[in-house]
């Protein structure tokens, strides 16, 4: 599929156009799935990742900057997948051998756990408080602040189309969202 093929359909598909999207799905999965492919995962490995980024490229769709270049947005995300269940599988190996699981544990001793999991729940509970207090700001500054933190981040221009915000005001307004924010958990003591 070439790039002015793929930006038509892209726009298309980001119009609501049904048709487009499969023709999209159609002319570009062949590629989403050499990247798969490439990197030898496990089928269900290789097919959650091959969902994924087309989740992904659903989701940004609307907000993809060089539509003529879906597919290297395409091959990118799923690339960037492929190595985030390689290395996520790296961390976890299964085993039947009794003596790999009466083994001591190399992550430290138990005392030391302990305080892990004490500093895992305070990072929650921090994290709760944070999302608390989001919610009780102001409907503008929770929109402008939920689409700055989206991934990978919006364009200013983007910002200023979805919101019906000036670029210029973007950024103050960021920053009295945040200083409000903070505000409000120093009040209540949650930093």
């Amino acid at each position: 599929m070439d790039r002015t093929d793929a930006g038509a359909l892209v726009q298309a598909a980001a119009d609501g156009d049904a048709a487009a999207w499969k023709a999209l799905v159609e002319g570009l999965s062949p590629l989403v799935w050499s990247v798969v492919r490439a990197h030898r995962l496990s089928d269900a490995d290789a097919h959650e990742v091959y969902q994924t980024a087309w989740f992904r490229f659903a989701q940004h769709l609307g907000r993809i900057r060089e539509p003529g270049k879906a597919g290297a947005w395409l091959a990118s995300t799923a690339r960037h997948e492929c190595l985030k269940v390689i290395r996520n599988s790296q961390r976890l190996t299964l085993t039947d051998d009794p003596r790999l699981l009466d083994r001591v544990s190399e992550d430290g001793t138990p005392e030391q756990s302990l305080l892990d999991s004490e500093e895992a729940a305070a990072q929650s509970e921090r994290v709760r408080r944070l999302w608390q207090e989001f919610e009780e700001l102001g409907e503008r500054c929770r929109q402008l602040l939920r689409v700055l933190m989206a991934t990978p981040p919006p364009s200013y221009q983007d910002v200023s189309a979805a919101l019906g915000i000036a670029v210029g005001s973007i950024g103050p307004l960021r920053q009295r969202c945040l200083r409000r924010l903070r505000a409000r958990l120093e009040a209540r003591g949650a930093m």
